[in-house]
């Protein structure tokens, strides 16, 4: 959370912060603004002090939403730090010591002022940090009750999406080859999906700035495959769909996934299904606070090993089939986040008090044209009990509504 900042920092023996760039789709900006419409902004928090945000001066009631101290600039304020870093870093007492650098800025821009600041204040030393390991990342990773409550909400409108895409598809006339059919006629593809889930979610008052997956046939055997825009929707193809929508202005995000087979399913597809609703089920059954992530993920290799998979744990080199990714992540202002589920992941990875984390588990067979991946998101509340955010059916077979075998 916010108020673990100081200790992180004295962690990590910087001095200070500064955090570059728009407060929208910028998490660090973000979670320490509330976003709006604040461009090329700086921000800088001495430790133990209260940060102090420097703008446009045509946007300072924007910034001044935030709580934050303002400071307007005659400039964007990113342009005129450029110019004038020592006359920025001087007012905030800042000429010496170790400071962390973070947000999202032109790269060239970034390396003419740390060039700039080397030349004029020898004795200050700006360093990065790798994203999944920042401070940031580690003060995101407890959610407190009105970041879950907008998570929740997220979540809500993901599931309304979620419905208006099914209800569609099972609306669908079928032509003898049992392809979907527009209203029009003509065969329905990927591509049309994509276009209606769109539409649904620009219409809700979210955005996907991330994208989604929404993929039939062998598309569904690549986990992070979009889909293939010309693939005619077809009964008896397992169907992927990954969605992770976001607040509109890159505010918090949901991930949510199910697995549909139009019609009807091959014997193959549905017994890989009942495999990966069985590990999601019993990993679900077993988790508990303040455990290590990565103990999950081991749990779920084992049992897809059990039934002769291949998987991370038991499998050298890049895997393309079978169980090929990790159980689970972090979710927020950014789509991954901590905790890591993953099997080498360091022991801090745990499900503590207020993370919020998704749980998938599948299986991929892409020569085979299969794919199969459940996930829904909890918040591990400070009470120790899981909330799952958003409740939906786990039906793998849609009966068509049109059409029977």
């Amino acid at each position: 959370m916010k108020s673990d900042l100081d200790a992180l920092m004295q962690a990590r023996n910087l001095d200070a912060f500064v955090i570059f760039g728009n407060a929208e789709h910028n998490p660090p900006m973000y979670y320490m603004t509330g976003g709006g419409h604040i461009n090329k902004a700086v921000l800088i928090k001495k430790r133990g002090e209260d940060p102090v945000l420097y703008c446009n001066a045509m946007e300072r009631e924007e910034a001044e939403k935030s709580g934050l101290k303002v400071i307007p600039t005659r400039l964007g304020a990113m342009e005129e730090f450029a110019s004038h870093p020592k006359d920025f870093l001087v007012e905030n007492h800042l000429t010496s010591g170790l400071v962390g650098i973070y947000g999202q800025a032109d790269l060239a821009m970034s390396l003419h002022i740390l060039n700039k600041i080397s030349q004029e204040l020898p004795a200050l030393k700006f360093i990065g940090e790798h994203n999944d390991t920042s401070m940031f990342m580690y003060a995101m990773e407890s959610k407190d009750e009105i970041e879950a409550k907008r998570i929740r909400t997220m979540a809500q409108v993901t599931i309304k999406v979620v419905e208006q895409v099914r209800e569609y598809l099972v609306s669908c006339d079928v032509n003898k080859d049992e392809v979907l059919l527009k209203e029009d006629g003509t065969p329905l593809t990927v591509g049309d999906v994509h276009e209606k889930i769109r539409l649904w979610i620009a219409e809700s008052g979210a955005e996907l700035p991330s994208g989604f997956i929404f993929a039939i046939g062998r598309d569904a055997g690549v986990p992070h495959s979009a889909g293939n825009p010309t693939d005619l929707m077809k009964l008896g193809q397992t169907i992927v769909f990954d969605i992770y929508p976001a607040e509109a202005g890159g505010g918090y995000y949901y991930d949510f996934t199910r697995t549909w087979s139009l019609g009807y399913a091959t014997p193959e597809a549905q017994k890989l299904y009942d495999e990966v609703q069985s590990v999601y089920e019993k990993v679900i059954e077993n988790i508990d606070m303040n455990a290590a992530f990565k103990d999950y993920q081991k749990l779920v290799c084992d049992e897809f090993a059990k039934n002769g998979h291949k998987t991370p744990m038991n499998t050298d080199g890049v895997l393309t089939e079978g169980y090929v990714h990790s159980l689970g992540h972090g979710l927020g202002l950014n789509i991954h986040e901590r905790p890591s589920s993953r099997h080498i992941a360091s022991e801090d990875n745990r499900l503590k008090p207020g993370t919020i984390f998704t749980i998938e588990p599948g299986l991929y067979y892409p020569e085979k044209g299969l794919g199969v991946r459940i996930e829904d998101s909890y918040w591990m509340k400070p009470d120790g009990t899981v909330e799952k955010l958003a409740d939906y059916p786990y039906d793998f077979v849609l009966p068509m509504k049109k059409w029977k075998k």
